[in-house]
Parts: structure tokens; C-alpha cells; sequence
């Protein structure tokens, strides 16, 4: 008898994300693959010391890694060392490598709200009412601020770790959820201050290839990726985040069809990873 693929699935199933509970979605997550996979749950801080026993480390619902960056850090660099397989791959380029990407596509003209780090680039900052101030290495709203134009000095960006953004009046949010480089459903918050009471979407030709830009642009041939965006007042897409270390999907506002689609994507998607 052949041994299945064995996965170590990291997951901090206590982590108290606002408007969602991480540990269904993984609970769900885990009982589906343990249909293909021998499977071992553990939470992030374990995982550094575990992975060798494993085919695969499968990171999830991990929480921000802000909360224990020396050891994922590590974890990073004893997987790279080893060649241990990780996914998502540990070469993205979105928010699994902080917020530099968000200044990248400013800078290449890509439909990205946005973004500097530097005092001499406030100026080319369109006017806004105020302006959201983020550390770079920042998850899941920990350190946002918004201030008027005028406060934005003296931040100490010459110190780098801040990224400023204009606030905009969105109509609201979008994310759409990848698989690879498969396009899997979409979901959006209809109420801008209610940003997880999630309604499912159904995207435009363009609202999809605006997502698949930065998709191609990621460049991970494995993984399950979140492109976040808000829809301006002027009817374009801007990109907001581009999630690709342990973005939460959100699979209980979408229809079990939906969902069970996912799963099925996803086991391949790690069958195909664990084959390359």
C-alpha cells in the first residue's frame, strides 16, 4: 500500500480575529483534506520544531505574524535551509513579504491605492480628508491610524517601518479568492464599516482581470491567494492588499457548491505542489 502525503497544518485555532472564527474554517479545512492526506494540526510556534516529520507544512490560519516575528523568522529560515516544502511558497511577493509591495505597484502604475514611505513623497499623495498611516510589516488593522495631512510630518518616515495612504471613500470592499492561478469566487462587505458581514459577488470580465494582474504579478505557481480592493467613488478598482501568507477565505458565506469546489482545488493544487 502506497503512503498518502503526510501535511502539517499550522493554524492558531484560539487566535481572536475580529468578525471571523479562524478555527471552523480550519476545522472544516482539516477534516476535508484528511480525506486525501495524513494530517497533524499544530499552531505556528511549533511548527519550526515539527516540520521534519512532514511532506509538507501547509500554513493557514496562522494570525499575524507581529506576535512572534523572531520565531517565524526562524521558522522562514531553517525551511528555506532545509528545503522544506511550504505552502504558500515562501517567495511571494504580497503581504508575506510586508507592505513593499504596496509602494512596488504604486511606483509601476498599477491600480493600487496610493502608497509612499518617504517625507519628500507625501506631496505626490492626492488630497484626502485624512490619510491612513500603517507600519509595513503590519496585519490585520494592528497599528492603523488615520490623520489630516498636517500631522503627517514629523512621523518619523525618514526612519522607514510607515507606509501613509489617502483615505478613501470607497462604496466598499471585494476580495477574490485564487487557488494557483484559478479564480474561485468572490465576496464583498456591501456596508464599508461592517468589513466581514461578507455577501457573495459576482465579478465583472474586468473585475477579474483586474485581480489576475496581480496574481501574474505574485508569481507563485502554488498557493491560495486574497486580492483584496475597494471600489472608488469613481467606479475603478484600487487594490487594498494582496494576501498571500494565510489568507482567511471566509468559506461560511459562501454556498456549500462553492465551498466543496474550493476543497477539491485546493487538494489538487497540493497534490500537484507536493509532485513538483
Amino acid at each position: 500500500m502506497t503512503a498518502r502525503p503526510s501535511l502539517l497544518y499550522v493554524t492558531d485555532l484560539a487566535y481572536p480575529a475580529r468578525g471571523r472564527r479562524y478555527c471552523d474554517e480550519d476545522i472544516h479545512l482539516t477534516a476535508r483534506l484528511r480525506e486525501n492526506f495524513d494530517l497533524a494540526l499544530c499552531h505556528p510556534l511549533d511548527a519550526a520544531a515539527l516540520m521534519d516529520g512532514f511532506d509538507a507544512v501547509v500554513v493557514r490560519n496562522s494570525g499575524p505574524v507581529l506576535g512572534y516575528q523572531k520565531e517565524y523568522d526562524a521558522f522562514r529560515e531553517s525551511a528555506l535551509a532545509r528545503g522544506t516544502r511550504v505552502y504558500n511558497p515562501l517567495h511571494g511577493r504580497g503581504d508575506m513579504a510586508g507592505k513593499q509591495y504596496l509602494l512596488d505597484l504604486t511606483a509601476a502604475g498599477y491600480p493600487v491605492i496610493p502608497t509612499v514611505d518617504r517625507p519628500e513623497d507625501l506631496p505626490l499623495l492626492p488630497e484626502a480628508a485624512t490619510y491612513a498611516v500603517k507600519p509595513k510589516a503590519g496585519a490585520d488593522s494592528i497599528g492603523l491610524v488615520f490623520l489630516p495631512r498636517e500631522e503627517l510630518t514629523g512621523l518619523g518616515l525618514e526612519h522607514g517601518g510607515l507606509l501613509v495612504q489617502p483615505r478613501v471613500d470607497f462604496r466598499y470592499e471585494v476580495s477574490f479568492y485564487f487557488v494557483d492561478d484559478l479564480f474561485q469566487y468572490a465576496l464583498y462587505a456591501p456596508d464599508p464599516e461592517r468589513r466581514w458581514v461578507l455577501e457573495p459577488y459576482d465579478p465583472t470580465g474586468d473585475d477579474l482581470a483586474f485581480a489576475r494582474r496581480f496574481v501574474d504579478w505574485n508569481t507563485l505557481d502554488h498557493g491560495i491567494q486574497r486580492v483584496d480592493a475597494c471600489r472608488a467613488p469613481g467606479g475603478e478598482l484600487l487594490l487594498v492588499e494582496l494576501e498571500d501568507l494565510n489568507p482567511y477565505l471566509s468559506l461560511d458565506r459562501v454556498p456549500e457548491e462553492t465551498r466543496d469546489r474550493f476543497v477539491a482545488a485546493f487538494t489538487d493544487s497540493l497534490h500537484r505542489f507536493l509532485a513538483a
